[in-house]
Order: C-alpha cells, then sequence, then structure tokens
C-alpha cells in the first residue's frame, strides 16, 4: 500500500503529516474478556512477575536503601491534583466530568521513571536463573545473599545490553551495575547528554549512535549476539519486560482501594500512558484489563512527531510502518517517546484492548510542565506530560465522563538534574506568557 492508498483509507494521516494534534479510537477494540482469550500472555505470568519482584525485596533493601520504607518494593504514589484539573479547564477553556489523578513514575525509586518496573525486572530475572543453574539460589532463600562480593563476582563474568533513549537505559544500567554485571548501553541521538554522562559515572558502558532509537536497538542486539554471556534485554519484544510493566496494574488498585475510588460500570476508570515504541504503556495497559476489564479504558498519548504506535495500530501494520514512511522525523523534546517503528509484539497484543491513542505537540509538552509545576509543585520531564490532554480530547469528541476517574502515568522526570529541569520550566512559562 502506497502513501496515496493509505492516506485515502486512513484520513488521520494527512493531519499528523501536519503535526496536528489528534484522538484515534480503536474500532478493533472488543470485549476485554475475549481479547485477552487471543494473547500469548498470561495472568499466571504477571503474577510470576509480581512474586519474583517479592523475593527480591529483602536484596533491594540493601542495595537501594530508598526502598527501604516501602521494604523493598519499587513503587510510586497515587495523588490527586485538584489544581491542575482546574488550571487545565481554564487554559483549554474546556470542562471534563470527573476527578484528575496523577500516577507518579517519576518518583519511582532507583531510576526515576516507569522503566524501573519492567528494566528492573527483566535484570532481576535473569541474575536469578543465572543463579540458580550455578547452584548458588534457591527461592526460599533470603535474597539479601545478592548483594554480597561473592555474587558480585559471580556476576561479573557475564554482561547485559539495551538499546535506548535514556530511561530503560538507565533502569537497566544502574540495576545491572549494582548487581556487578558489565553492561552496554547502546544510546540513540536523542539521548540526553546527563543520561549518558549519569551511565557512565556508575561504569556502564555507553556507545552513542548518530541515528534514532531503531539503529541503537538493532546495532546493540547484533553486538550482544556475539558474545554467548551477554543478554540483550529487548524493549521491542520483551515478554519479561512487558509483565514487569503488568505488576503495577494490581498496586495500582491497592491504591484505589485506599483512597476508596471505586471502578465498575458506573464508575469507570481513564488511564492516559506517554507511548514510545510501547513496552511500559503496553504492559500496564496489559494489566488495567486484566484486572478491571471493560471498566478501564486506555489510551497511549505520543507526540505529533512520533506517532509510531498510532499509526502502526491504525494501519494494521504495526513494525512494518514507521513515522518516516509518512514524512515524520521523529525530532520531539519527548526523548523517550522519540521512536519511529512501534513493537510489534505490543501492538498485535493490545490491538484488541487498546481504546485509542491522541497525539501531543512539544509547545503543549512544555506548557503543561510549568503550569504542574506551579499548581502541584510536581516536576516532570516533558514526555511524562503527555498524557495530560486526555480528558480534554475525549471531551472535545463527546465521549461521556461523569462519574469517571482519570489517571494521568507520570513516566519519568525523578532522575532530571536540576539546572536541565530549570530550563524545561523556564522554557514552559515562555510559551505560556
Amino acid at each position: 500500500m502506497n502513501n496515496q492508498q493509505l492516506e485515502m483509507k486512513f484520513p488521520l494521516i494527512s493531519k499528523m503529516q501536519r503535526k496536528e494534534e489528534i484522538i484515534w479510537f480503536n474500532p478493533n477494540k472488543i470485549d476485554s474478556e475475549e481479547a485477552l482469550k487471543n494473547v500469548s500472555v498470561t495472568a499466571e505470568m504477571v503474577q510470576d512477575a509480581s512474586d519474583r519482584l517479592d523475593r527480591f525485596a529483602s536484596y533491594l533493601c540493601i542495595a537501594f536503601p530508598e526502598t527501604a520504607k516501602a521494604k523493598g518494593i519499587i513503587e510510586s504514589p497515587l495523588v490527586k491534583i485538584p489544581t491542575m484539573e482546574s488550571s487545565i479547564k481554564k487554559f483549554f477553556h474546556t470542562e471534563f466530568d470527573g476527578e484528575l489523578l496523577l500516577k507518579c513514575d517519576n518518583a519511582l525509586p532507583i531510576s526515576g521513571s516507569i522503566k524501573a518496573r519492567g528494566g528492573i525486572y527483566e535484570v532481576l530475572k535473569i541474575a536469578e536463573q543465572l543463579a540458580m543453574r550455578e547452584g548458588l539460589l534457591e527461592e526460599t532463600d533470603d535474597y539479601a545473599i545478592l548483594s554480597t562480593d561473592r555474587f558480585r563476582q559471580f556476576f561479573s563474568n557475564y554482561s547485559i545490553a539495551v538499546g535506548s533513549t535514556g530511561n530503560l537505559g538507565l533502569s537497566i544500567g544502574i540495576i545491572s551495575a549494582k548487581l556487578g554485571f558489565r553492561v552496554t548501553v547502546h544510546m540513540s541521538s536523542d539521548a540526553k547528554q546527563w543520561k549518558k554522562d549519569m551511565l557512565r559515572s556508575k561504569g556502564v558502558t555507553v556507545v552513542e549512535y548518530d541515528f534514532d532509537y531503531s539503529i541503537a536497538v538493532k546495532e546493540g542486539r547484533k553486538q550482544a549476539e556475539k558474545d554467548s554471556k551477554c543478554f540483550f534485554i529487548d524493549d521491542e519484544n520483551s515478554i519479561d519486560l512487558f509483565v514487569g510493566y503488568a505488576v503495577a496494574a494490581s498496586r495500582l488498585k491497592t491504591q484505589l482501594e485506599q483512597m476508596q475510588i471505586i471502578v465498575d460500570a458506573e464508575h469507570p476508570l481513564f488511564v492516559y500512558l506517554p507511548c514510545g515504541v510501547g513496552g511500559g504503556p503496553g504492559g500496564v495497559a496489559f494489566g488495567l484489563k486484566l484486572i478491571f476489564g471493560d471498566y478501564v479504558q486506555c489510551f497511549f498519548a505520543e507526540p505529533t512527531n512520533s506517532p509510531c504506535m498510532l499509526l502502526g495500530l491504525m494501519t494494521g501494520l504495526h513494525e512494518n510502518i514507521s513515522v518516516a514512511d509518512i514524512g515524520l522525523d521523529n525530532k520531539t523534546v519527548a526523548d523517550g517517546l522519540a521512536v519511529g517503528r512501534p513493537s510489534g509484539f505490543v501492538g498485535k497484543t493490545l490491538e484488541q484492548l487498546i481504546s485509542g491513542s491522541f497525539t501531543i505537540k512539544d509547545k503543549t509538552l512544555y506548557e503543561l510542565l510549568a503550569l504542574l509545576a506551579d499548581t502541584e509543585n510536581i516536576l516532570l520531564e516533558p514526555s511524562a506530560l503527555a498524557g495530560m490532554t486526555g480528558p480534554i480530547h475525549l471531551t472535545t469528541q463527546g465521549v461521556p465522563l461523569k462519574k469517571t476517574t482519570h489517571i494521568v502515568w507520570a513516566t519519568g522526570g525523578g532522575m532530571v538534574p536540576s539546572q536541565e529541569m530549570q530550563i524545561y520550566y523556564e522554557k514552559g512559562k515562555q510559551y505560556l506568557f
């Protein structure tokens, strides 16, 4: 199918080419129970991931003291943001029903982004499997023993590699180096310099590319294949990453119950997830559908310059189409979302579950960043604001939102240096005024 045929079949493509902010509703979405029967990932796999994270809790308490208060569980707060909600309504001159909450994965311990969920989980699983294979570890052991020199020396015989625009590289690099693995992060041209510097300061080898995310992943995979003792963490195709992210859903359920927020047919939950290649938001959305079924509606949020998942889902071409194919340059301030080609695994897994996707301009990201800082004193990196316009899009399209709880997933920002964050904030203020 050539570009002209694509544009005729999918009229939204012309708006995407003009970098307009749009929303797409998924016509392939079906009953959640039926859709879940059609995918290879299961509830048992997600539970297995949750159990493994529990086993590692005692190790994480020692290796990362900041997790001790939560007894080694890597989790983030869920908070109400009423002042920001009021400001958004005024800023966009639009009222919307329901209450707005923020899931603060920017405050996740260890690496300050959603990538701490799946990325850290997959490395922990690799470590467990290696140690068990050598007879060094059993499930009944206290995993705190993994913090000893004996295990660090053992893991130094192996290496971990990953391709990243930044945040996944941080989470993989930090946990792998702490365990004792040799680590290489292949970083795209979009990656921020401070992220590269931070990784190098922790003993991680950073390989830089003058190309986008897809090339960094391709080259990283190629290099890892040459070493039988190297494990490549594949953000495009990893089931382990995916189920690690999905564990977030059961924890969110507990938080909602603690806040006495009801989720049922009369009180639906709408969740807005910033999306790059798709692993993090896809895993979270999958976990939410497992728990809440049709009571939750999940939407991906992407930059206007990099709407790769929207394009893949809408056309049904998944990884076989890139934003470059419709003339977009994949250049955005939302570096974590600067991905030109989506994960085919995630797209195909979610194609009957995801409610839709919408896009947001860089200018809007900056404005929302400054608004959130001023109203709630919460600092996020630009990409983490992508979901904030979800309720506006839905209201504009006439979607009924009465008695709805809206959750914007704040995917990162906790590790951003203060001077870098100040630059983001000042740019946002310039746009606002």
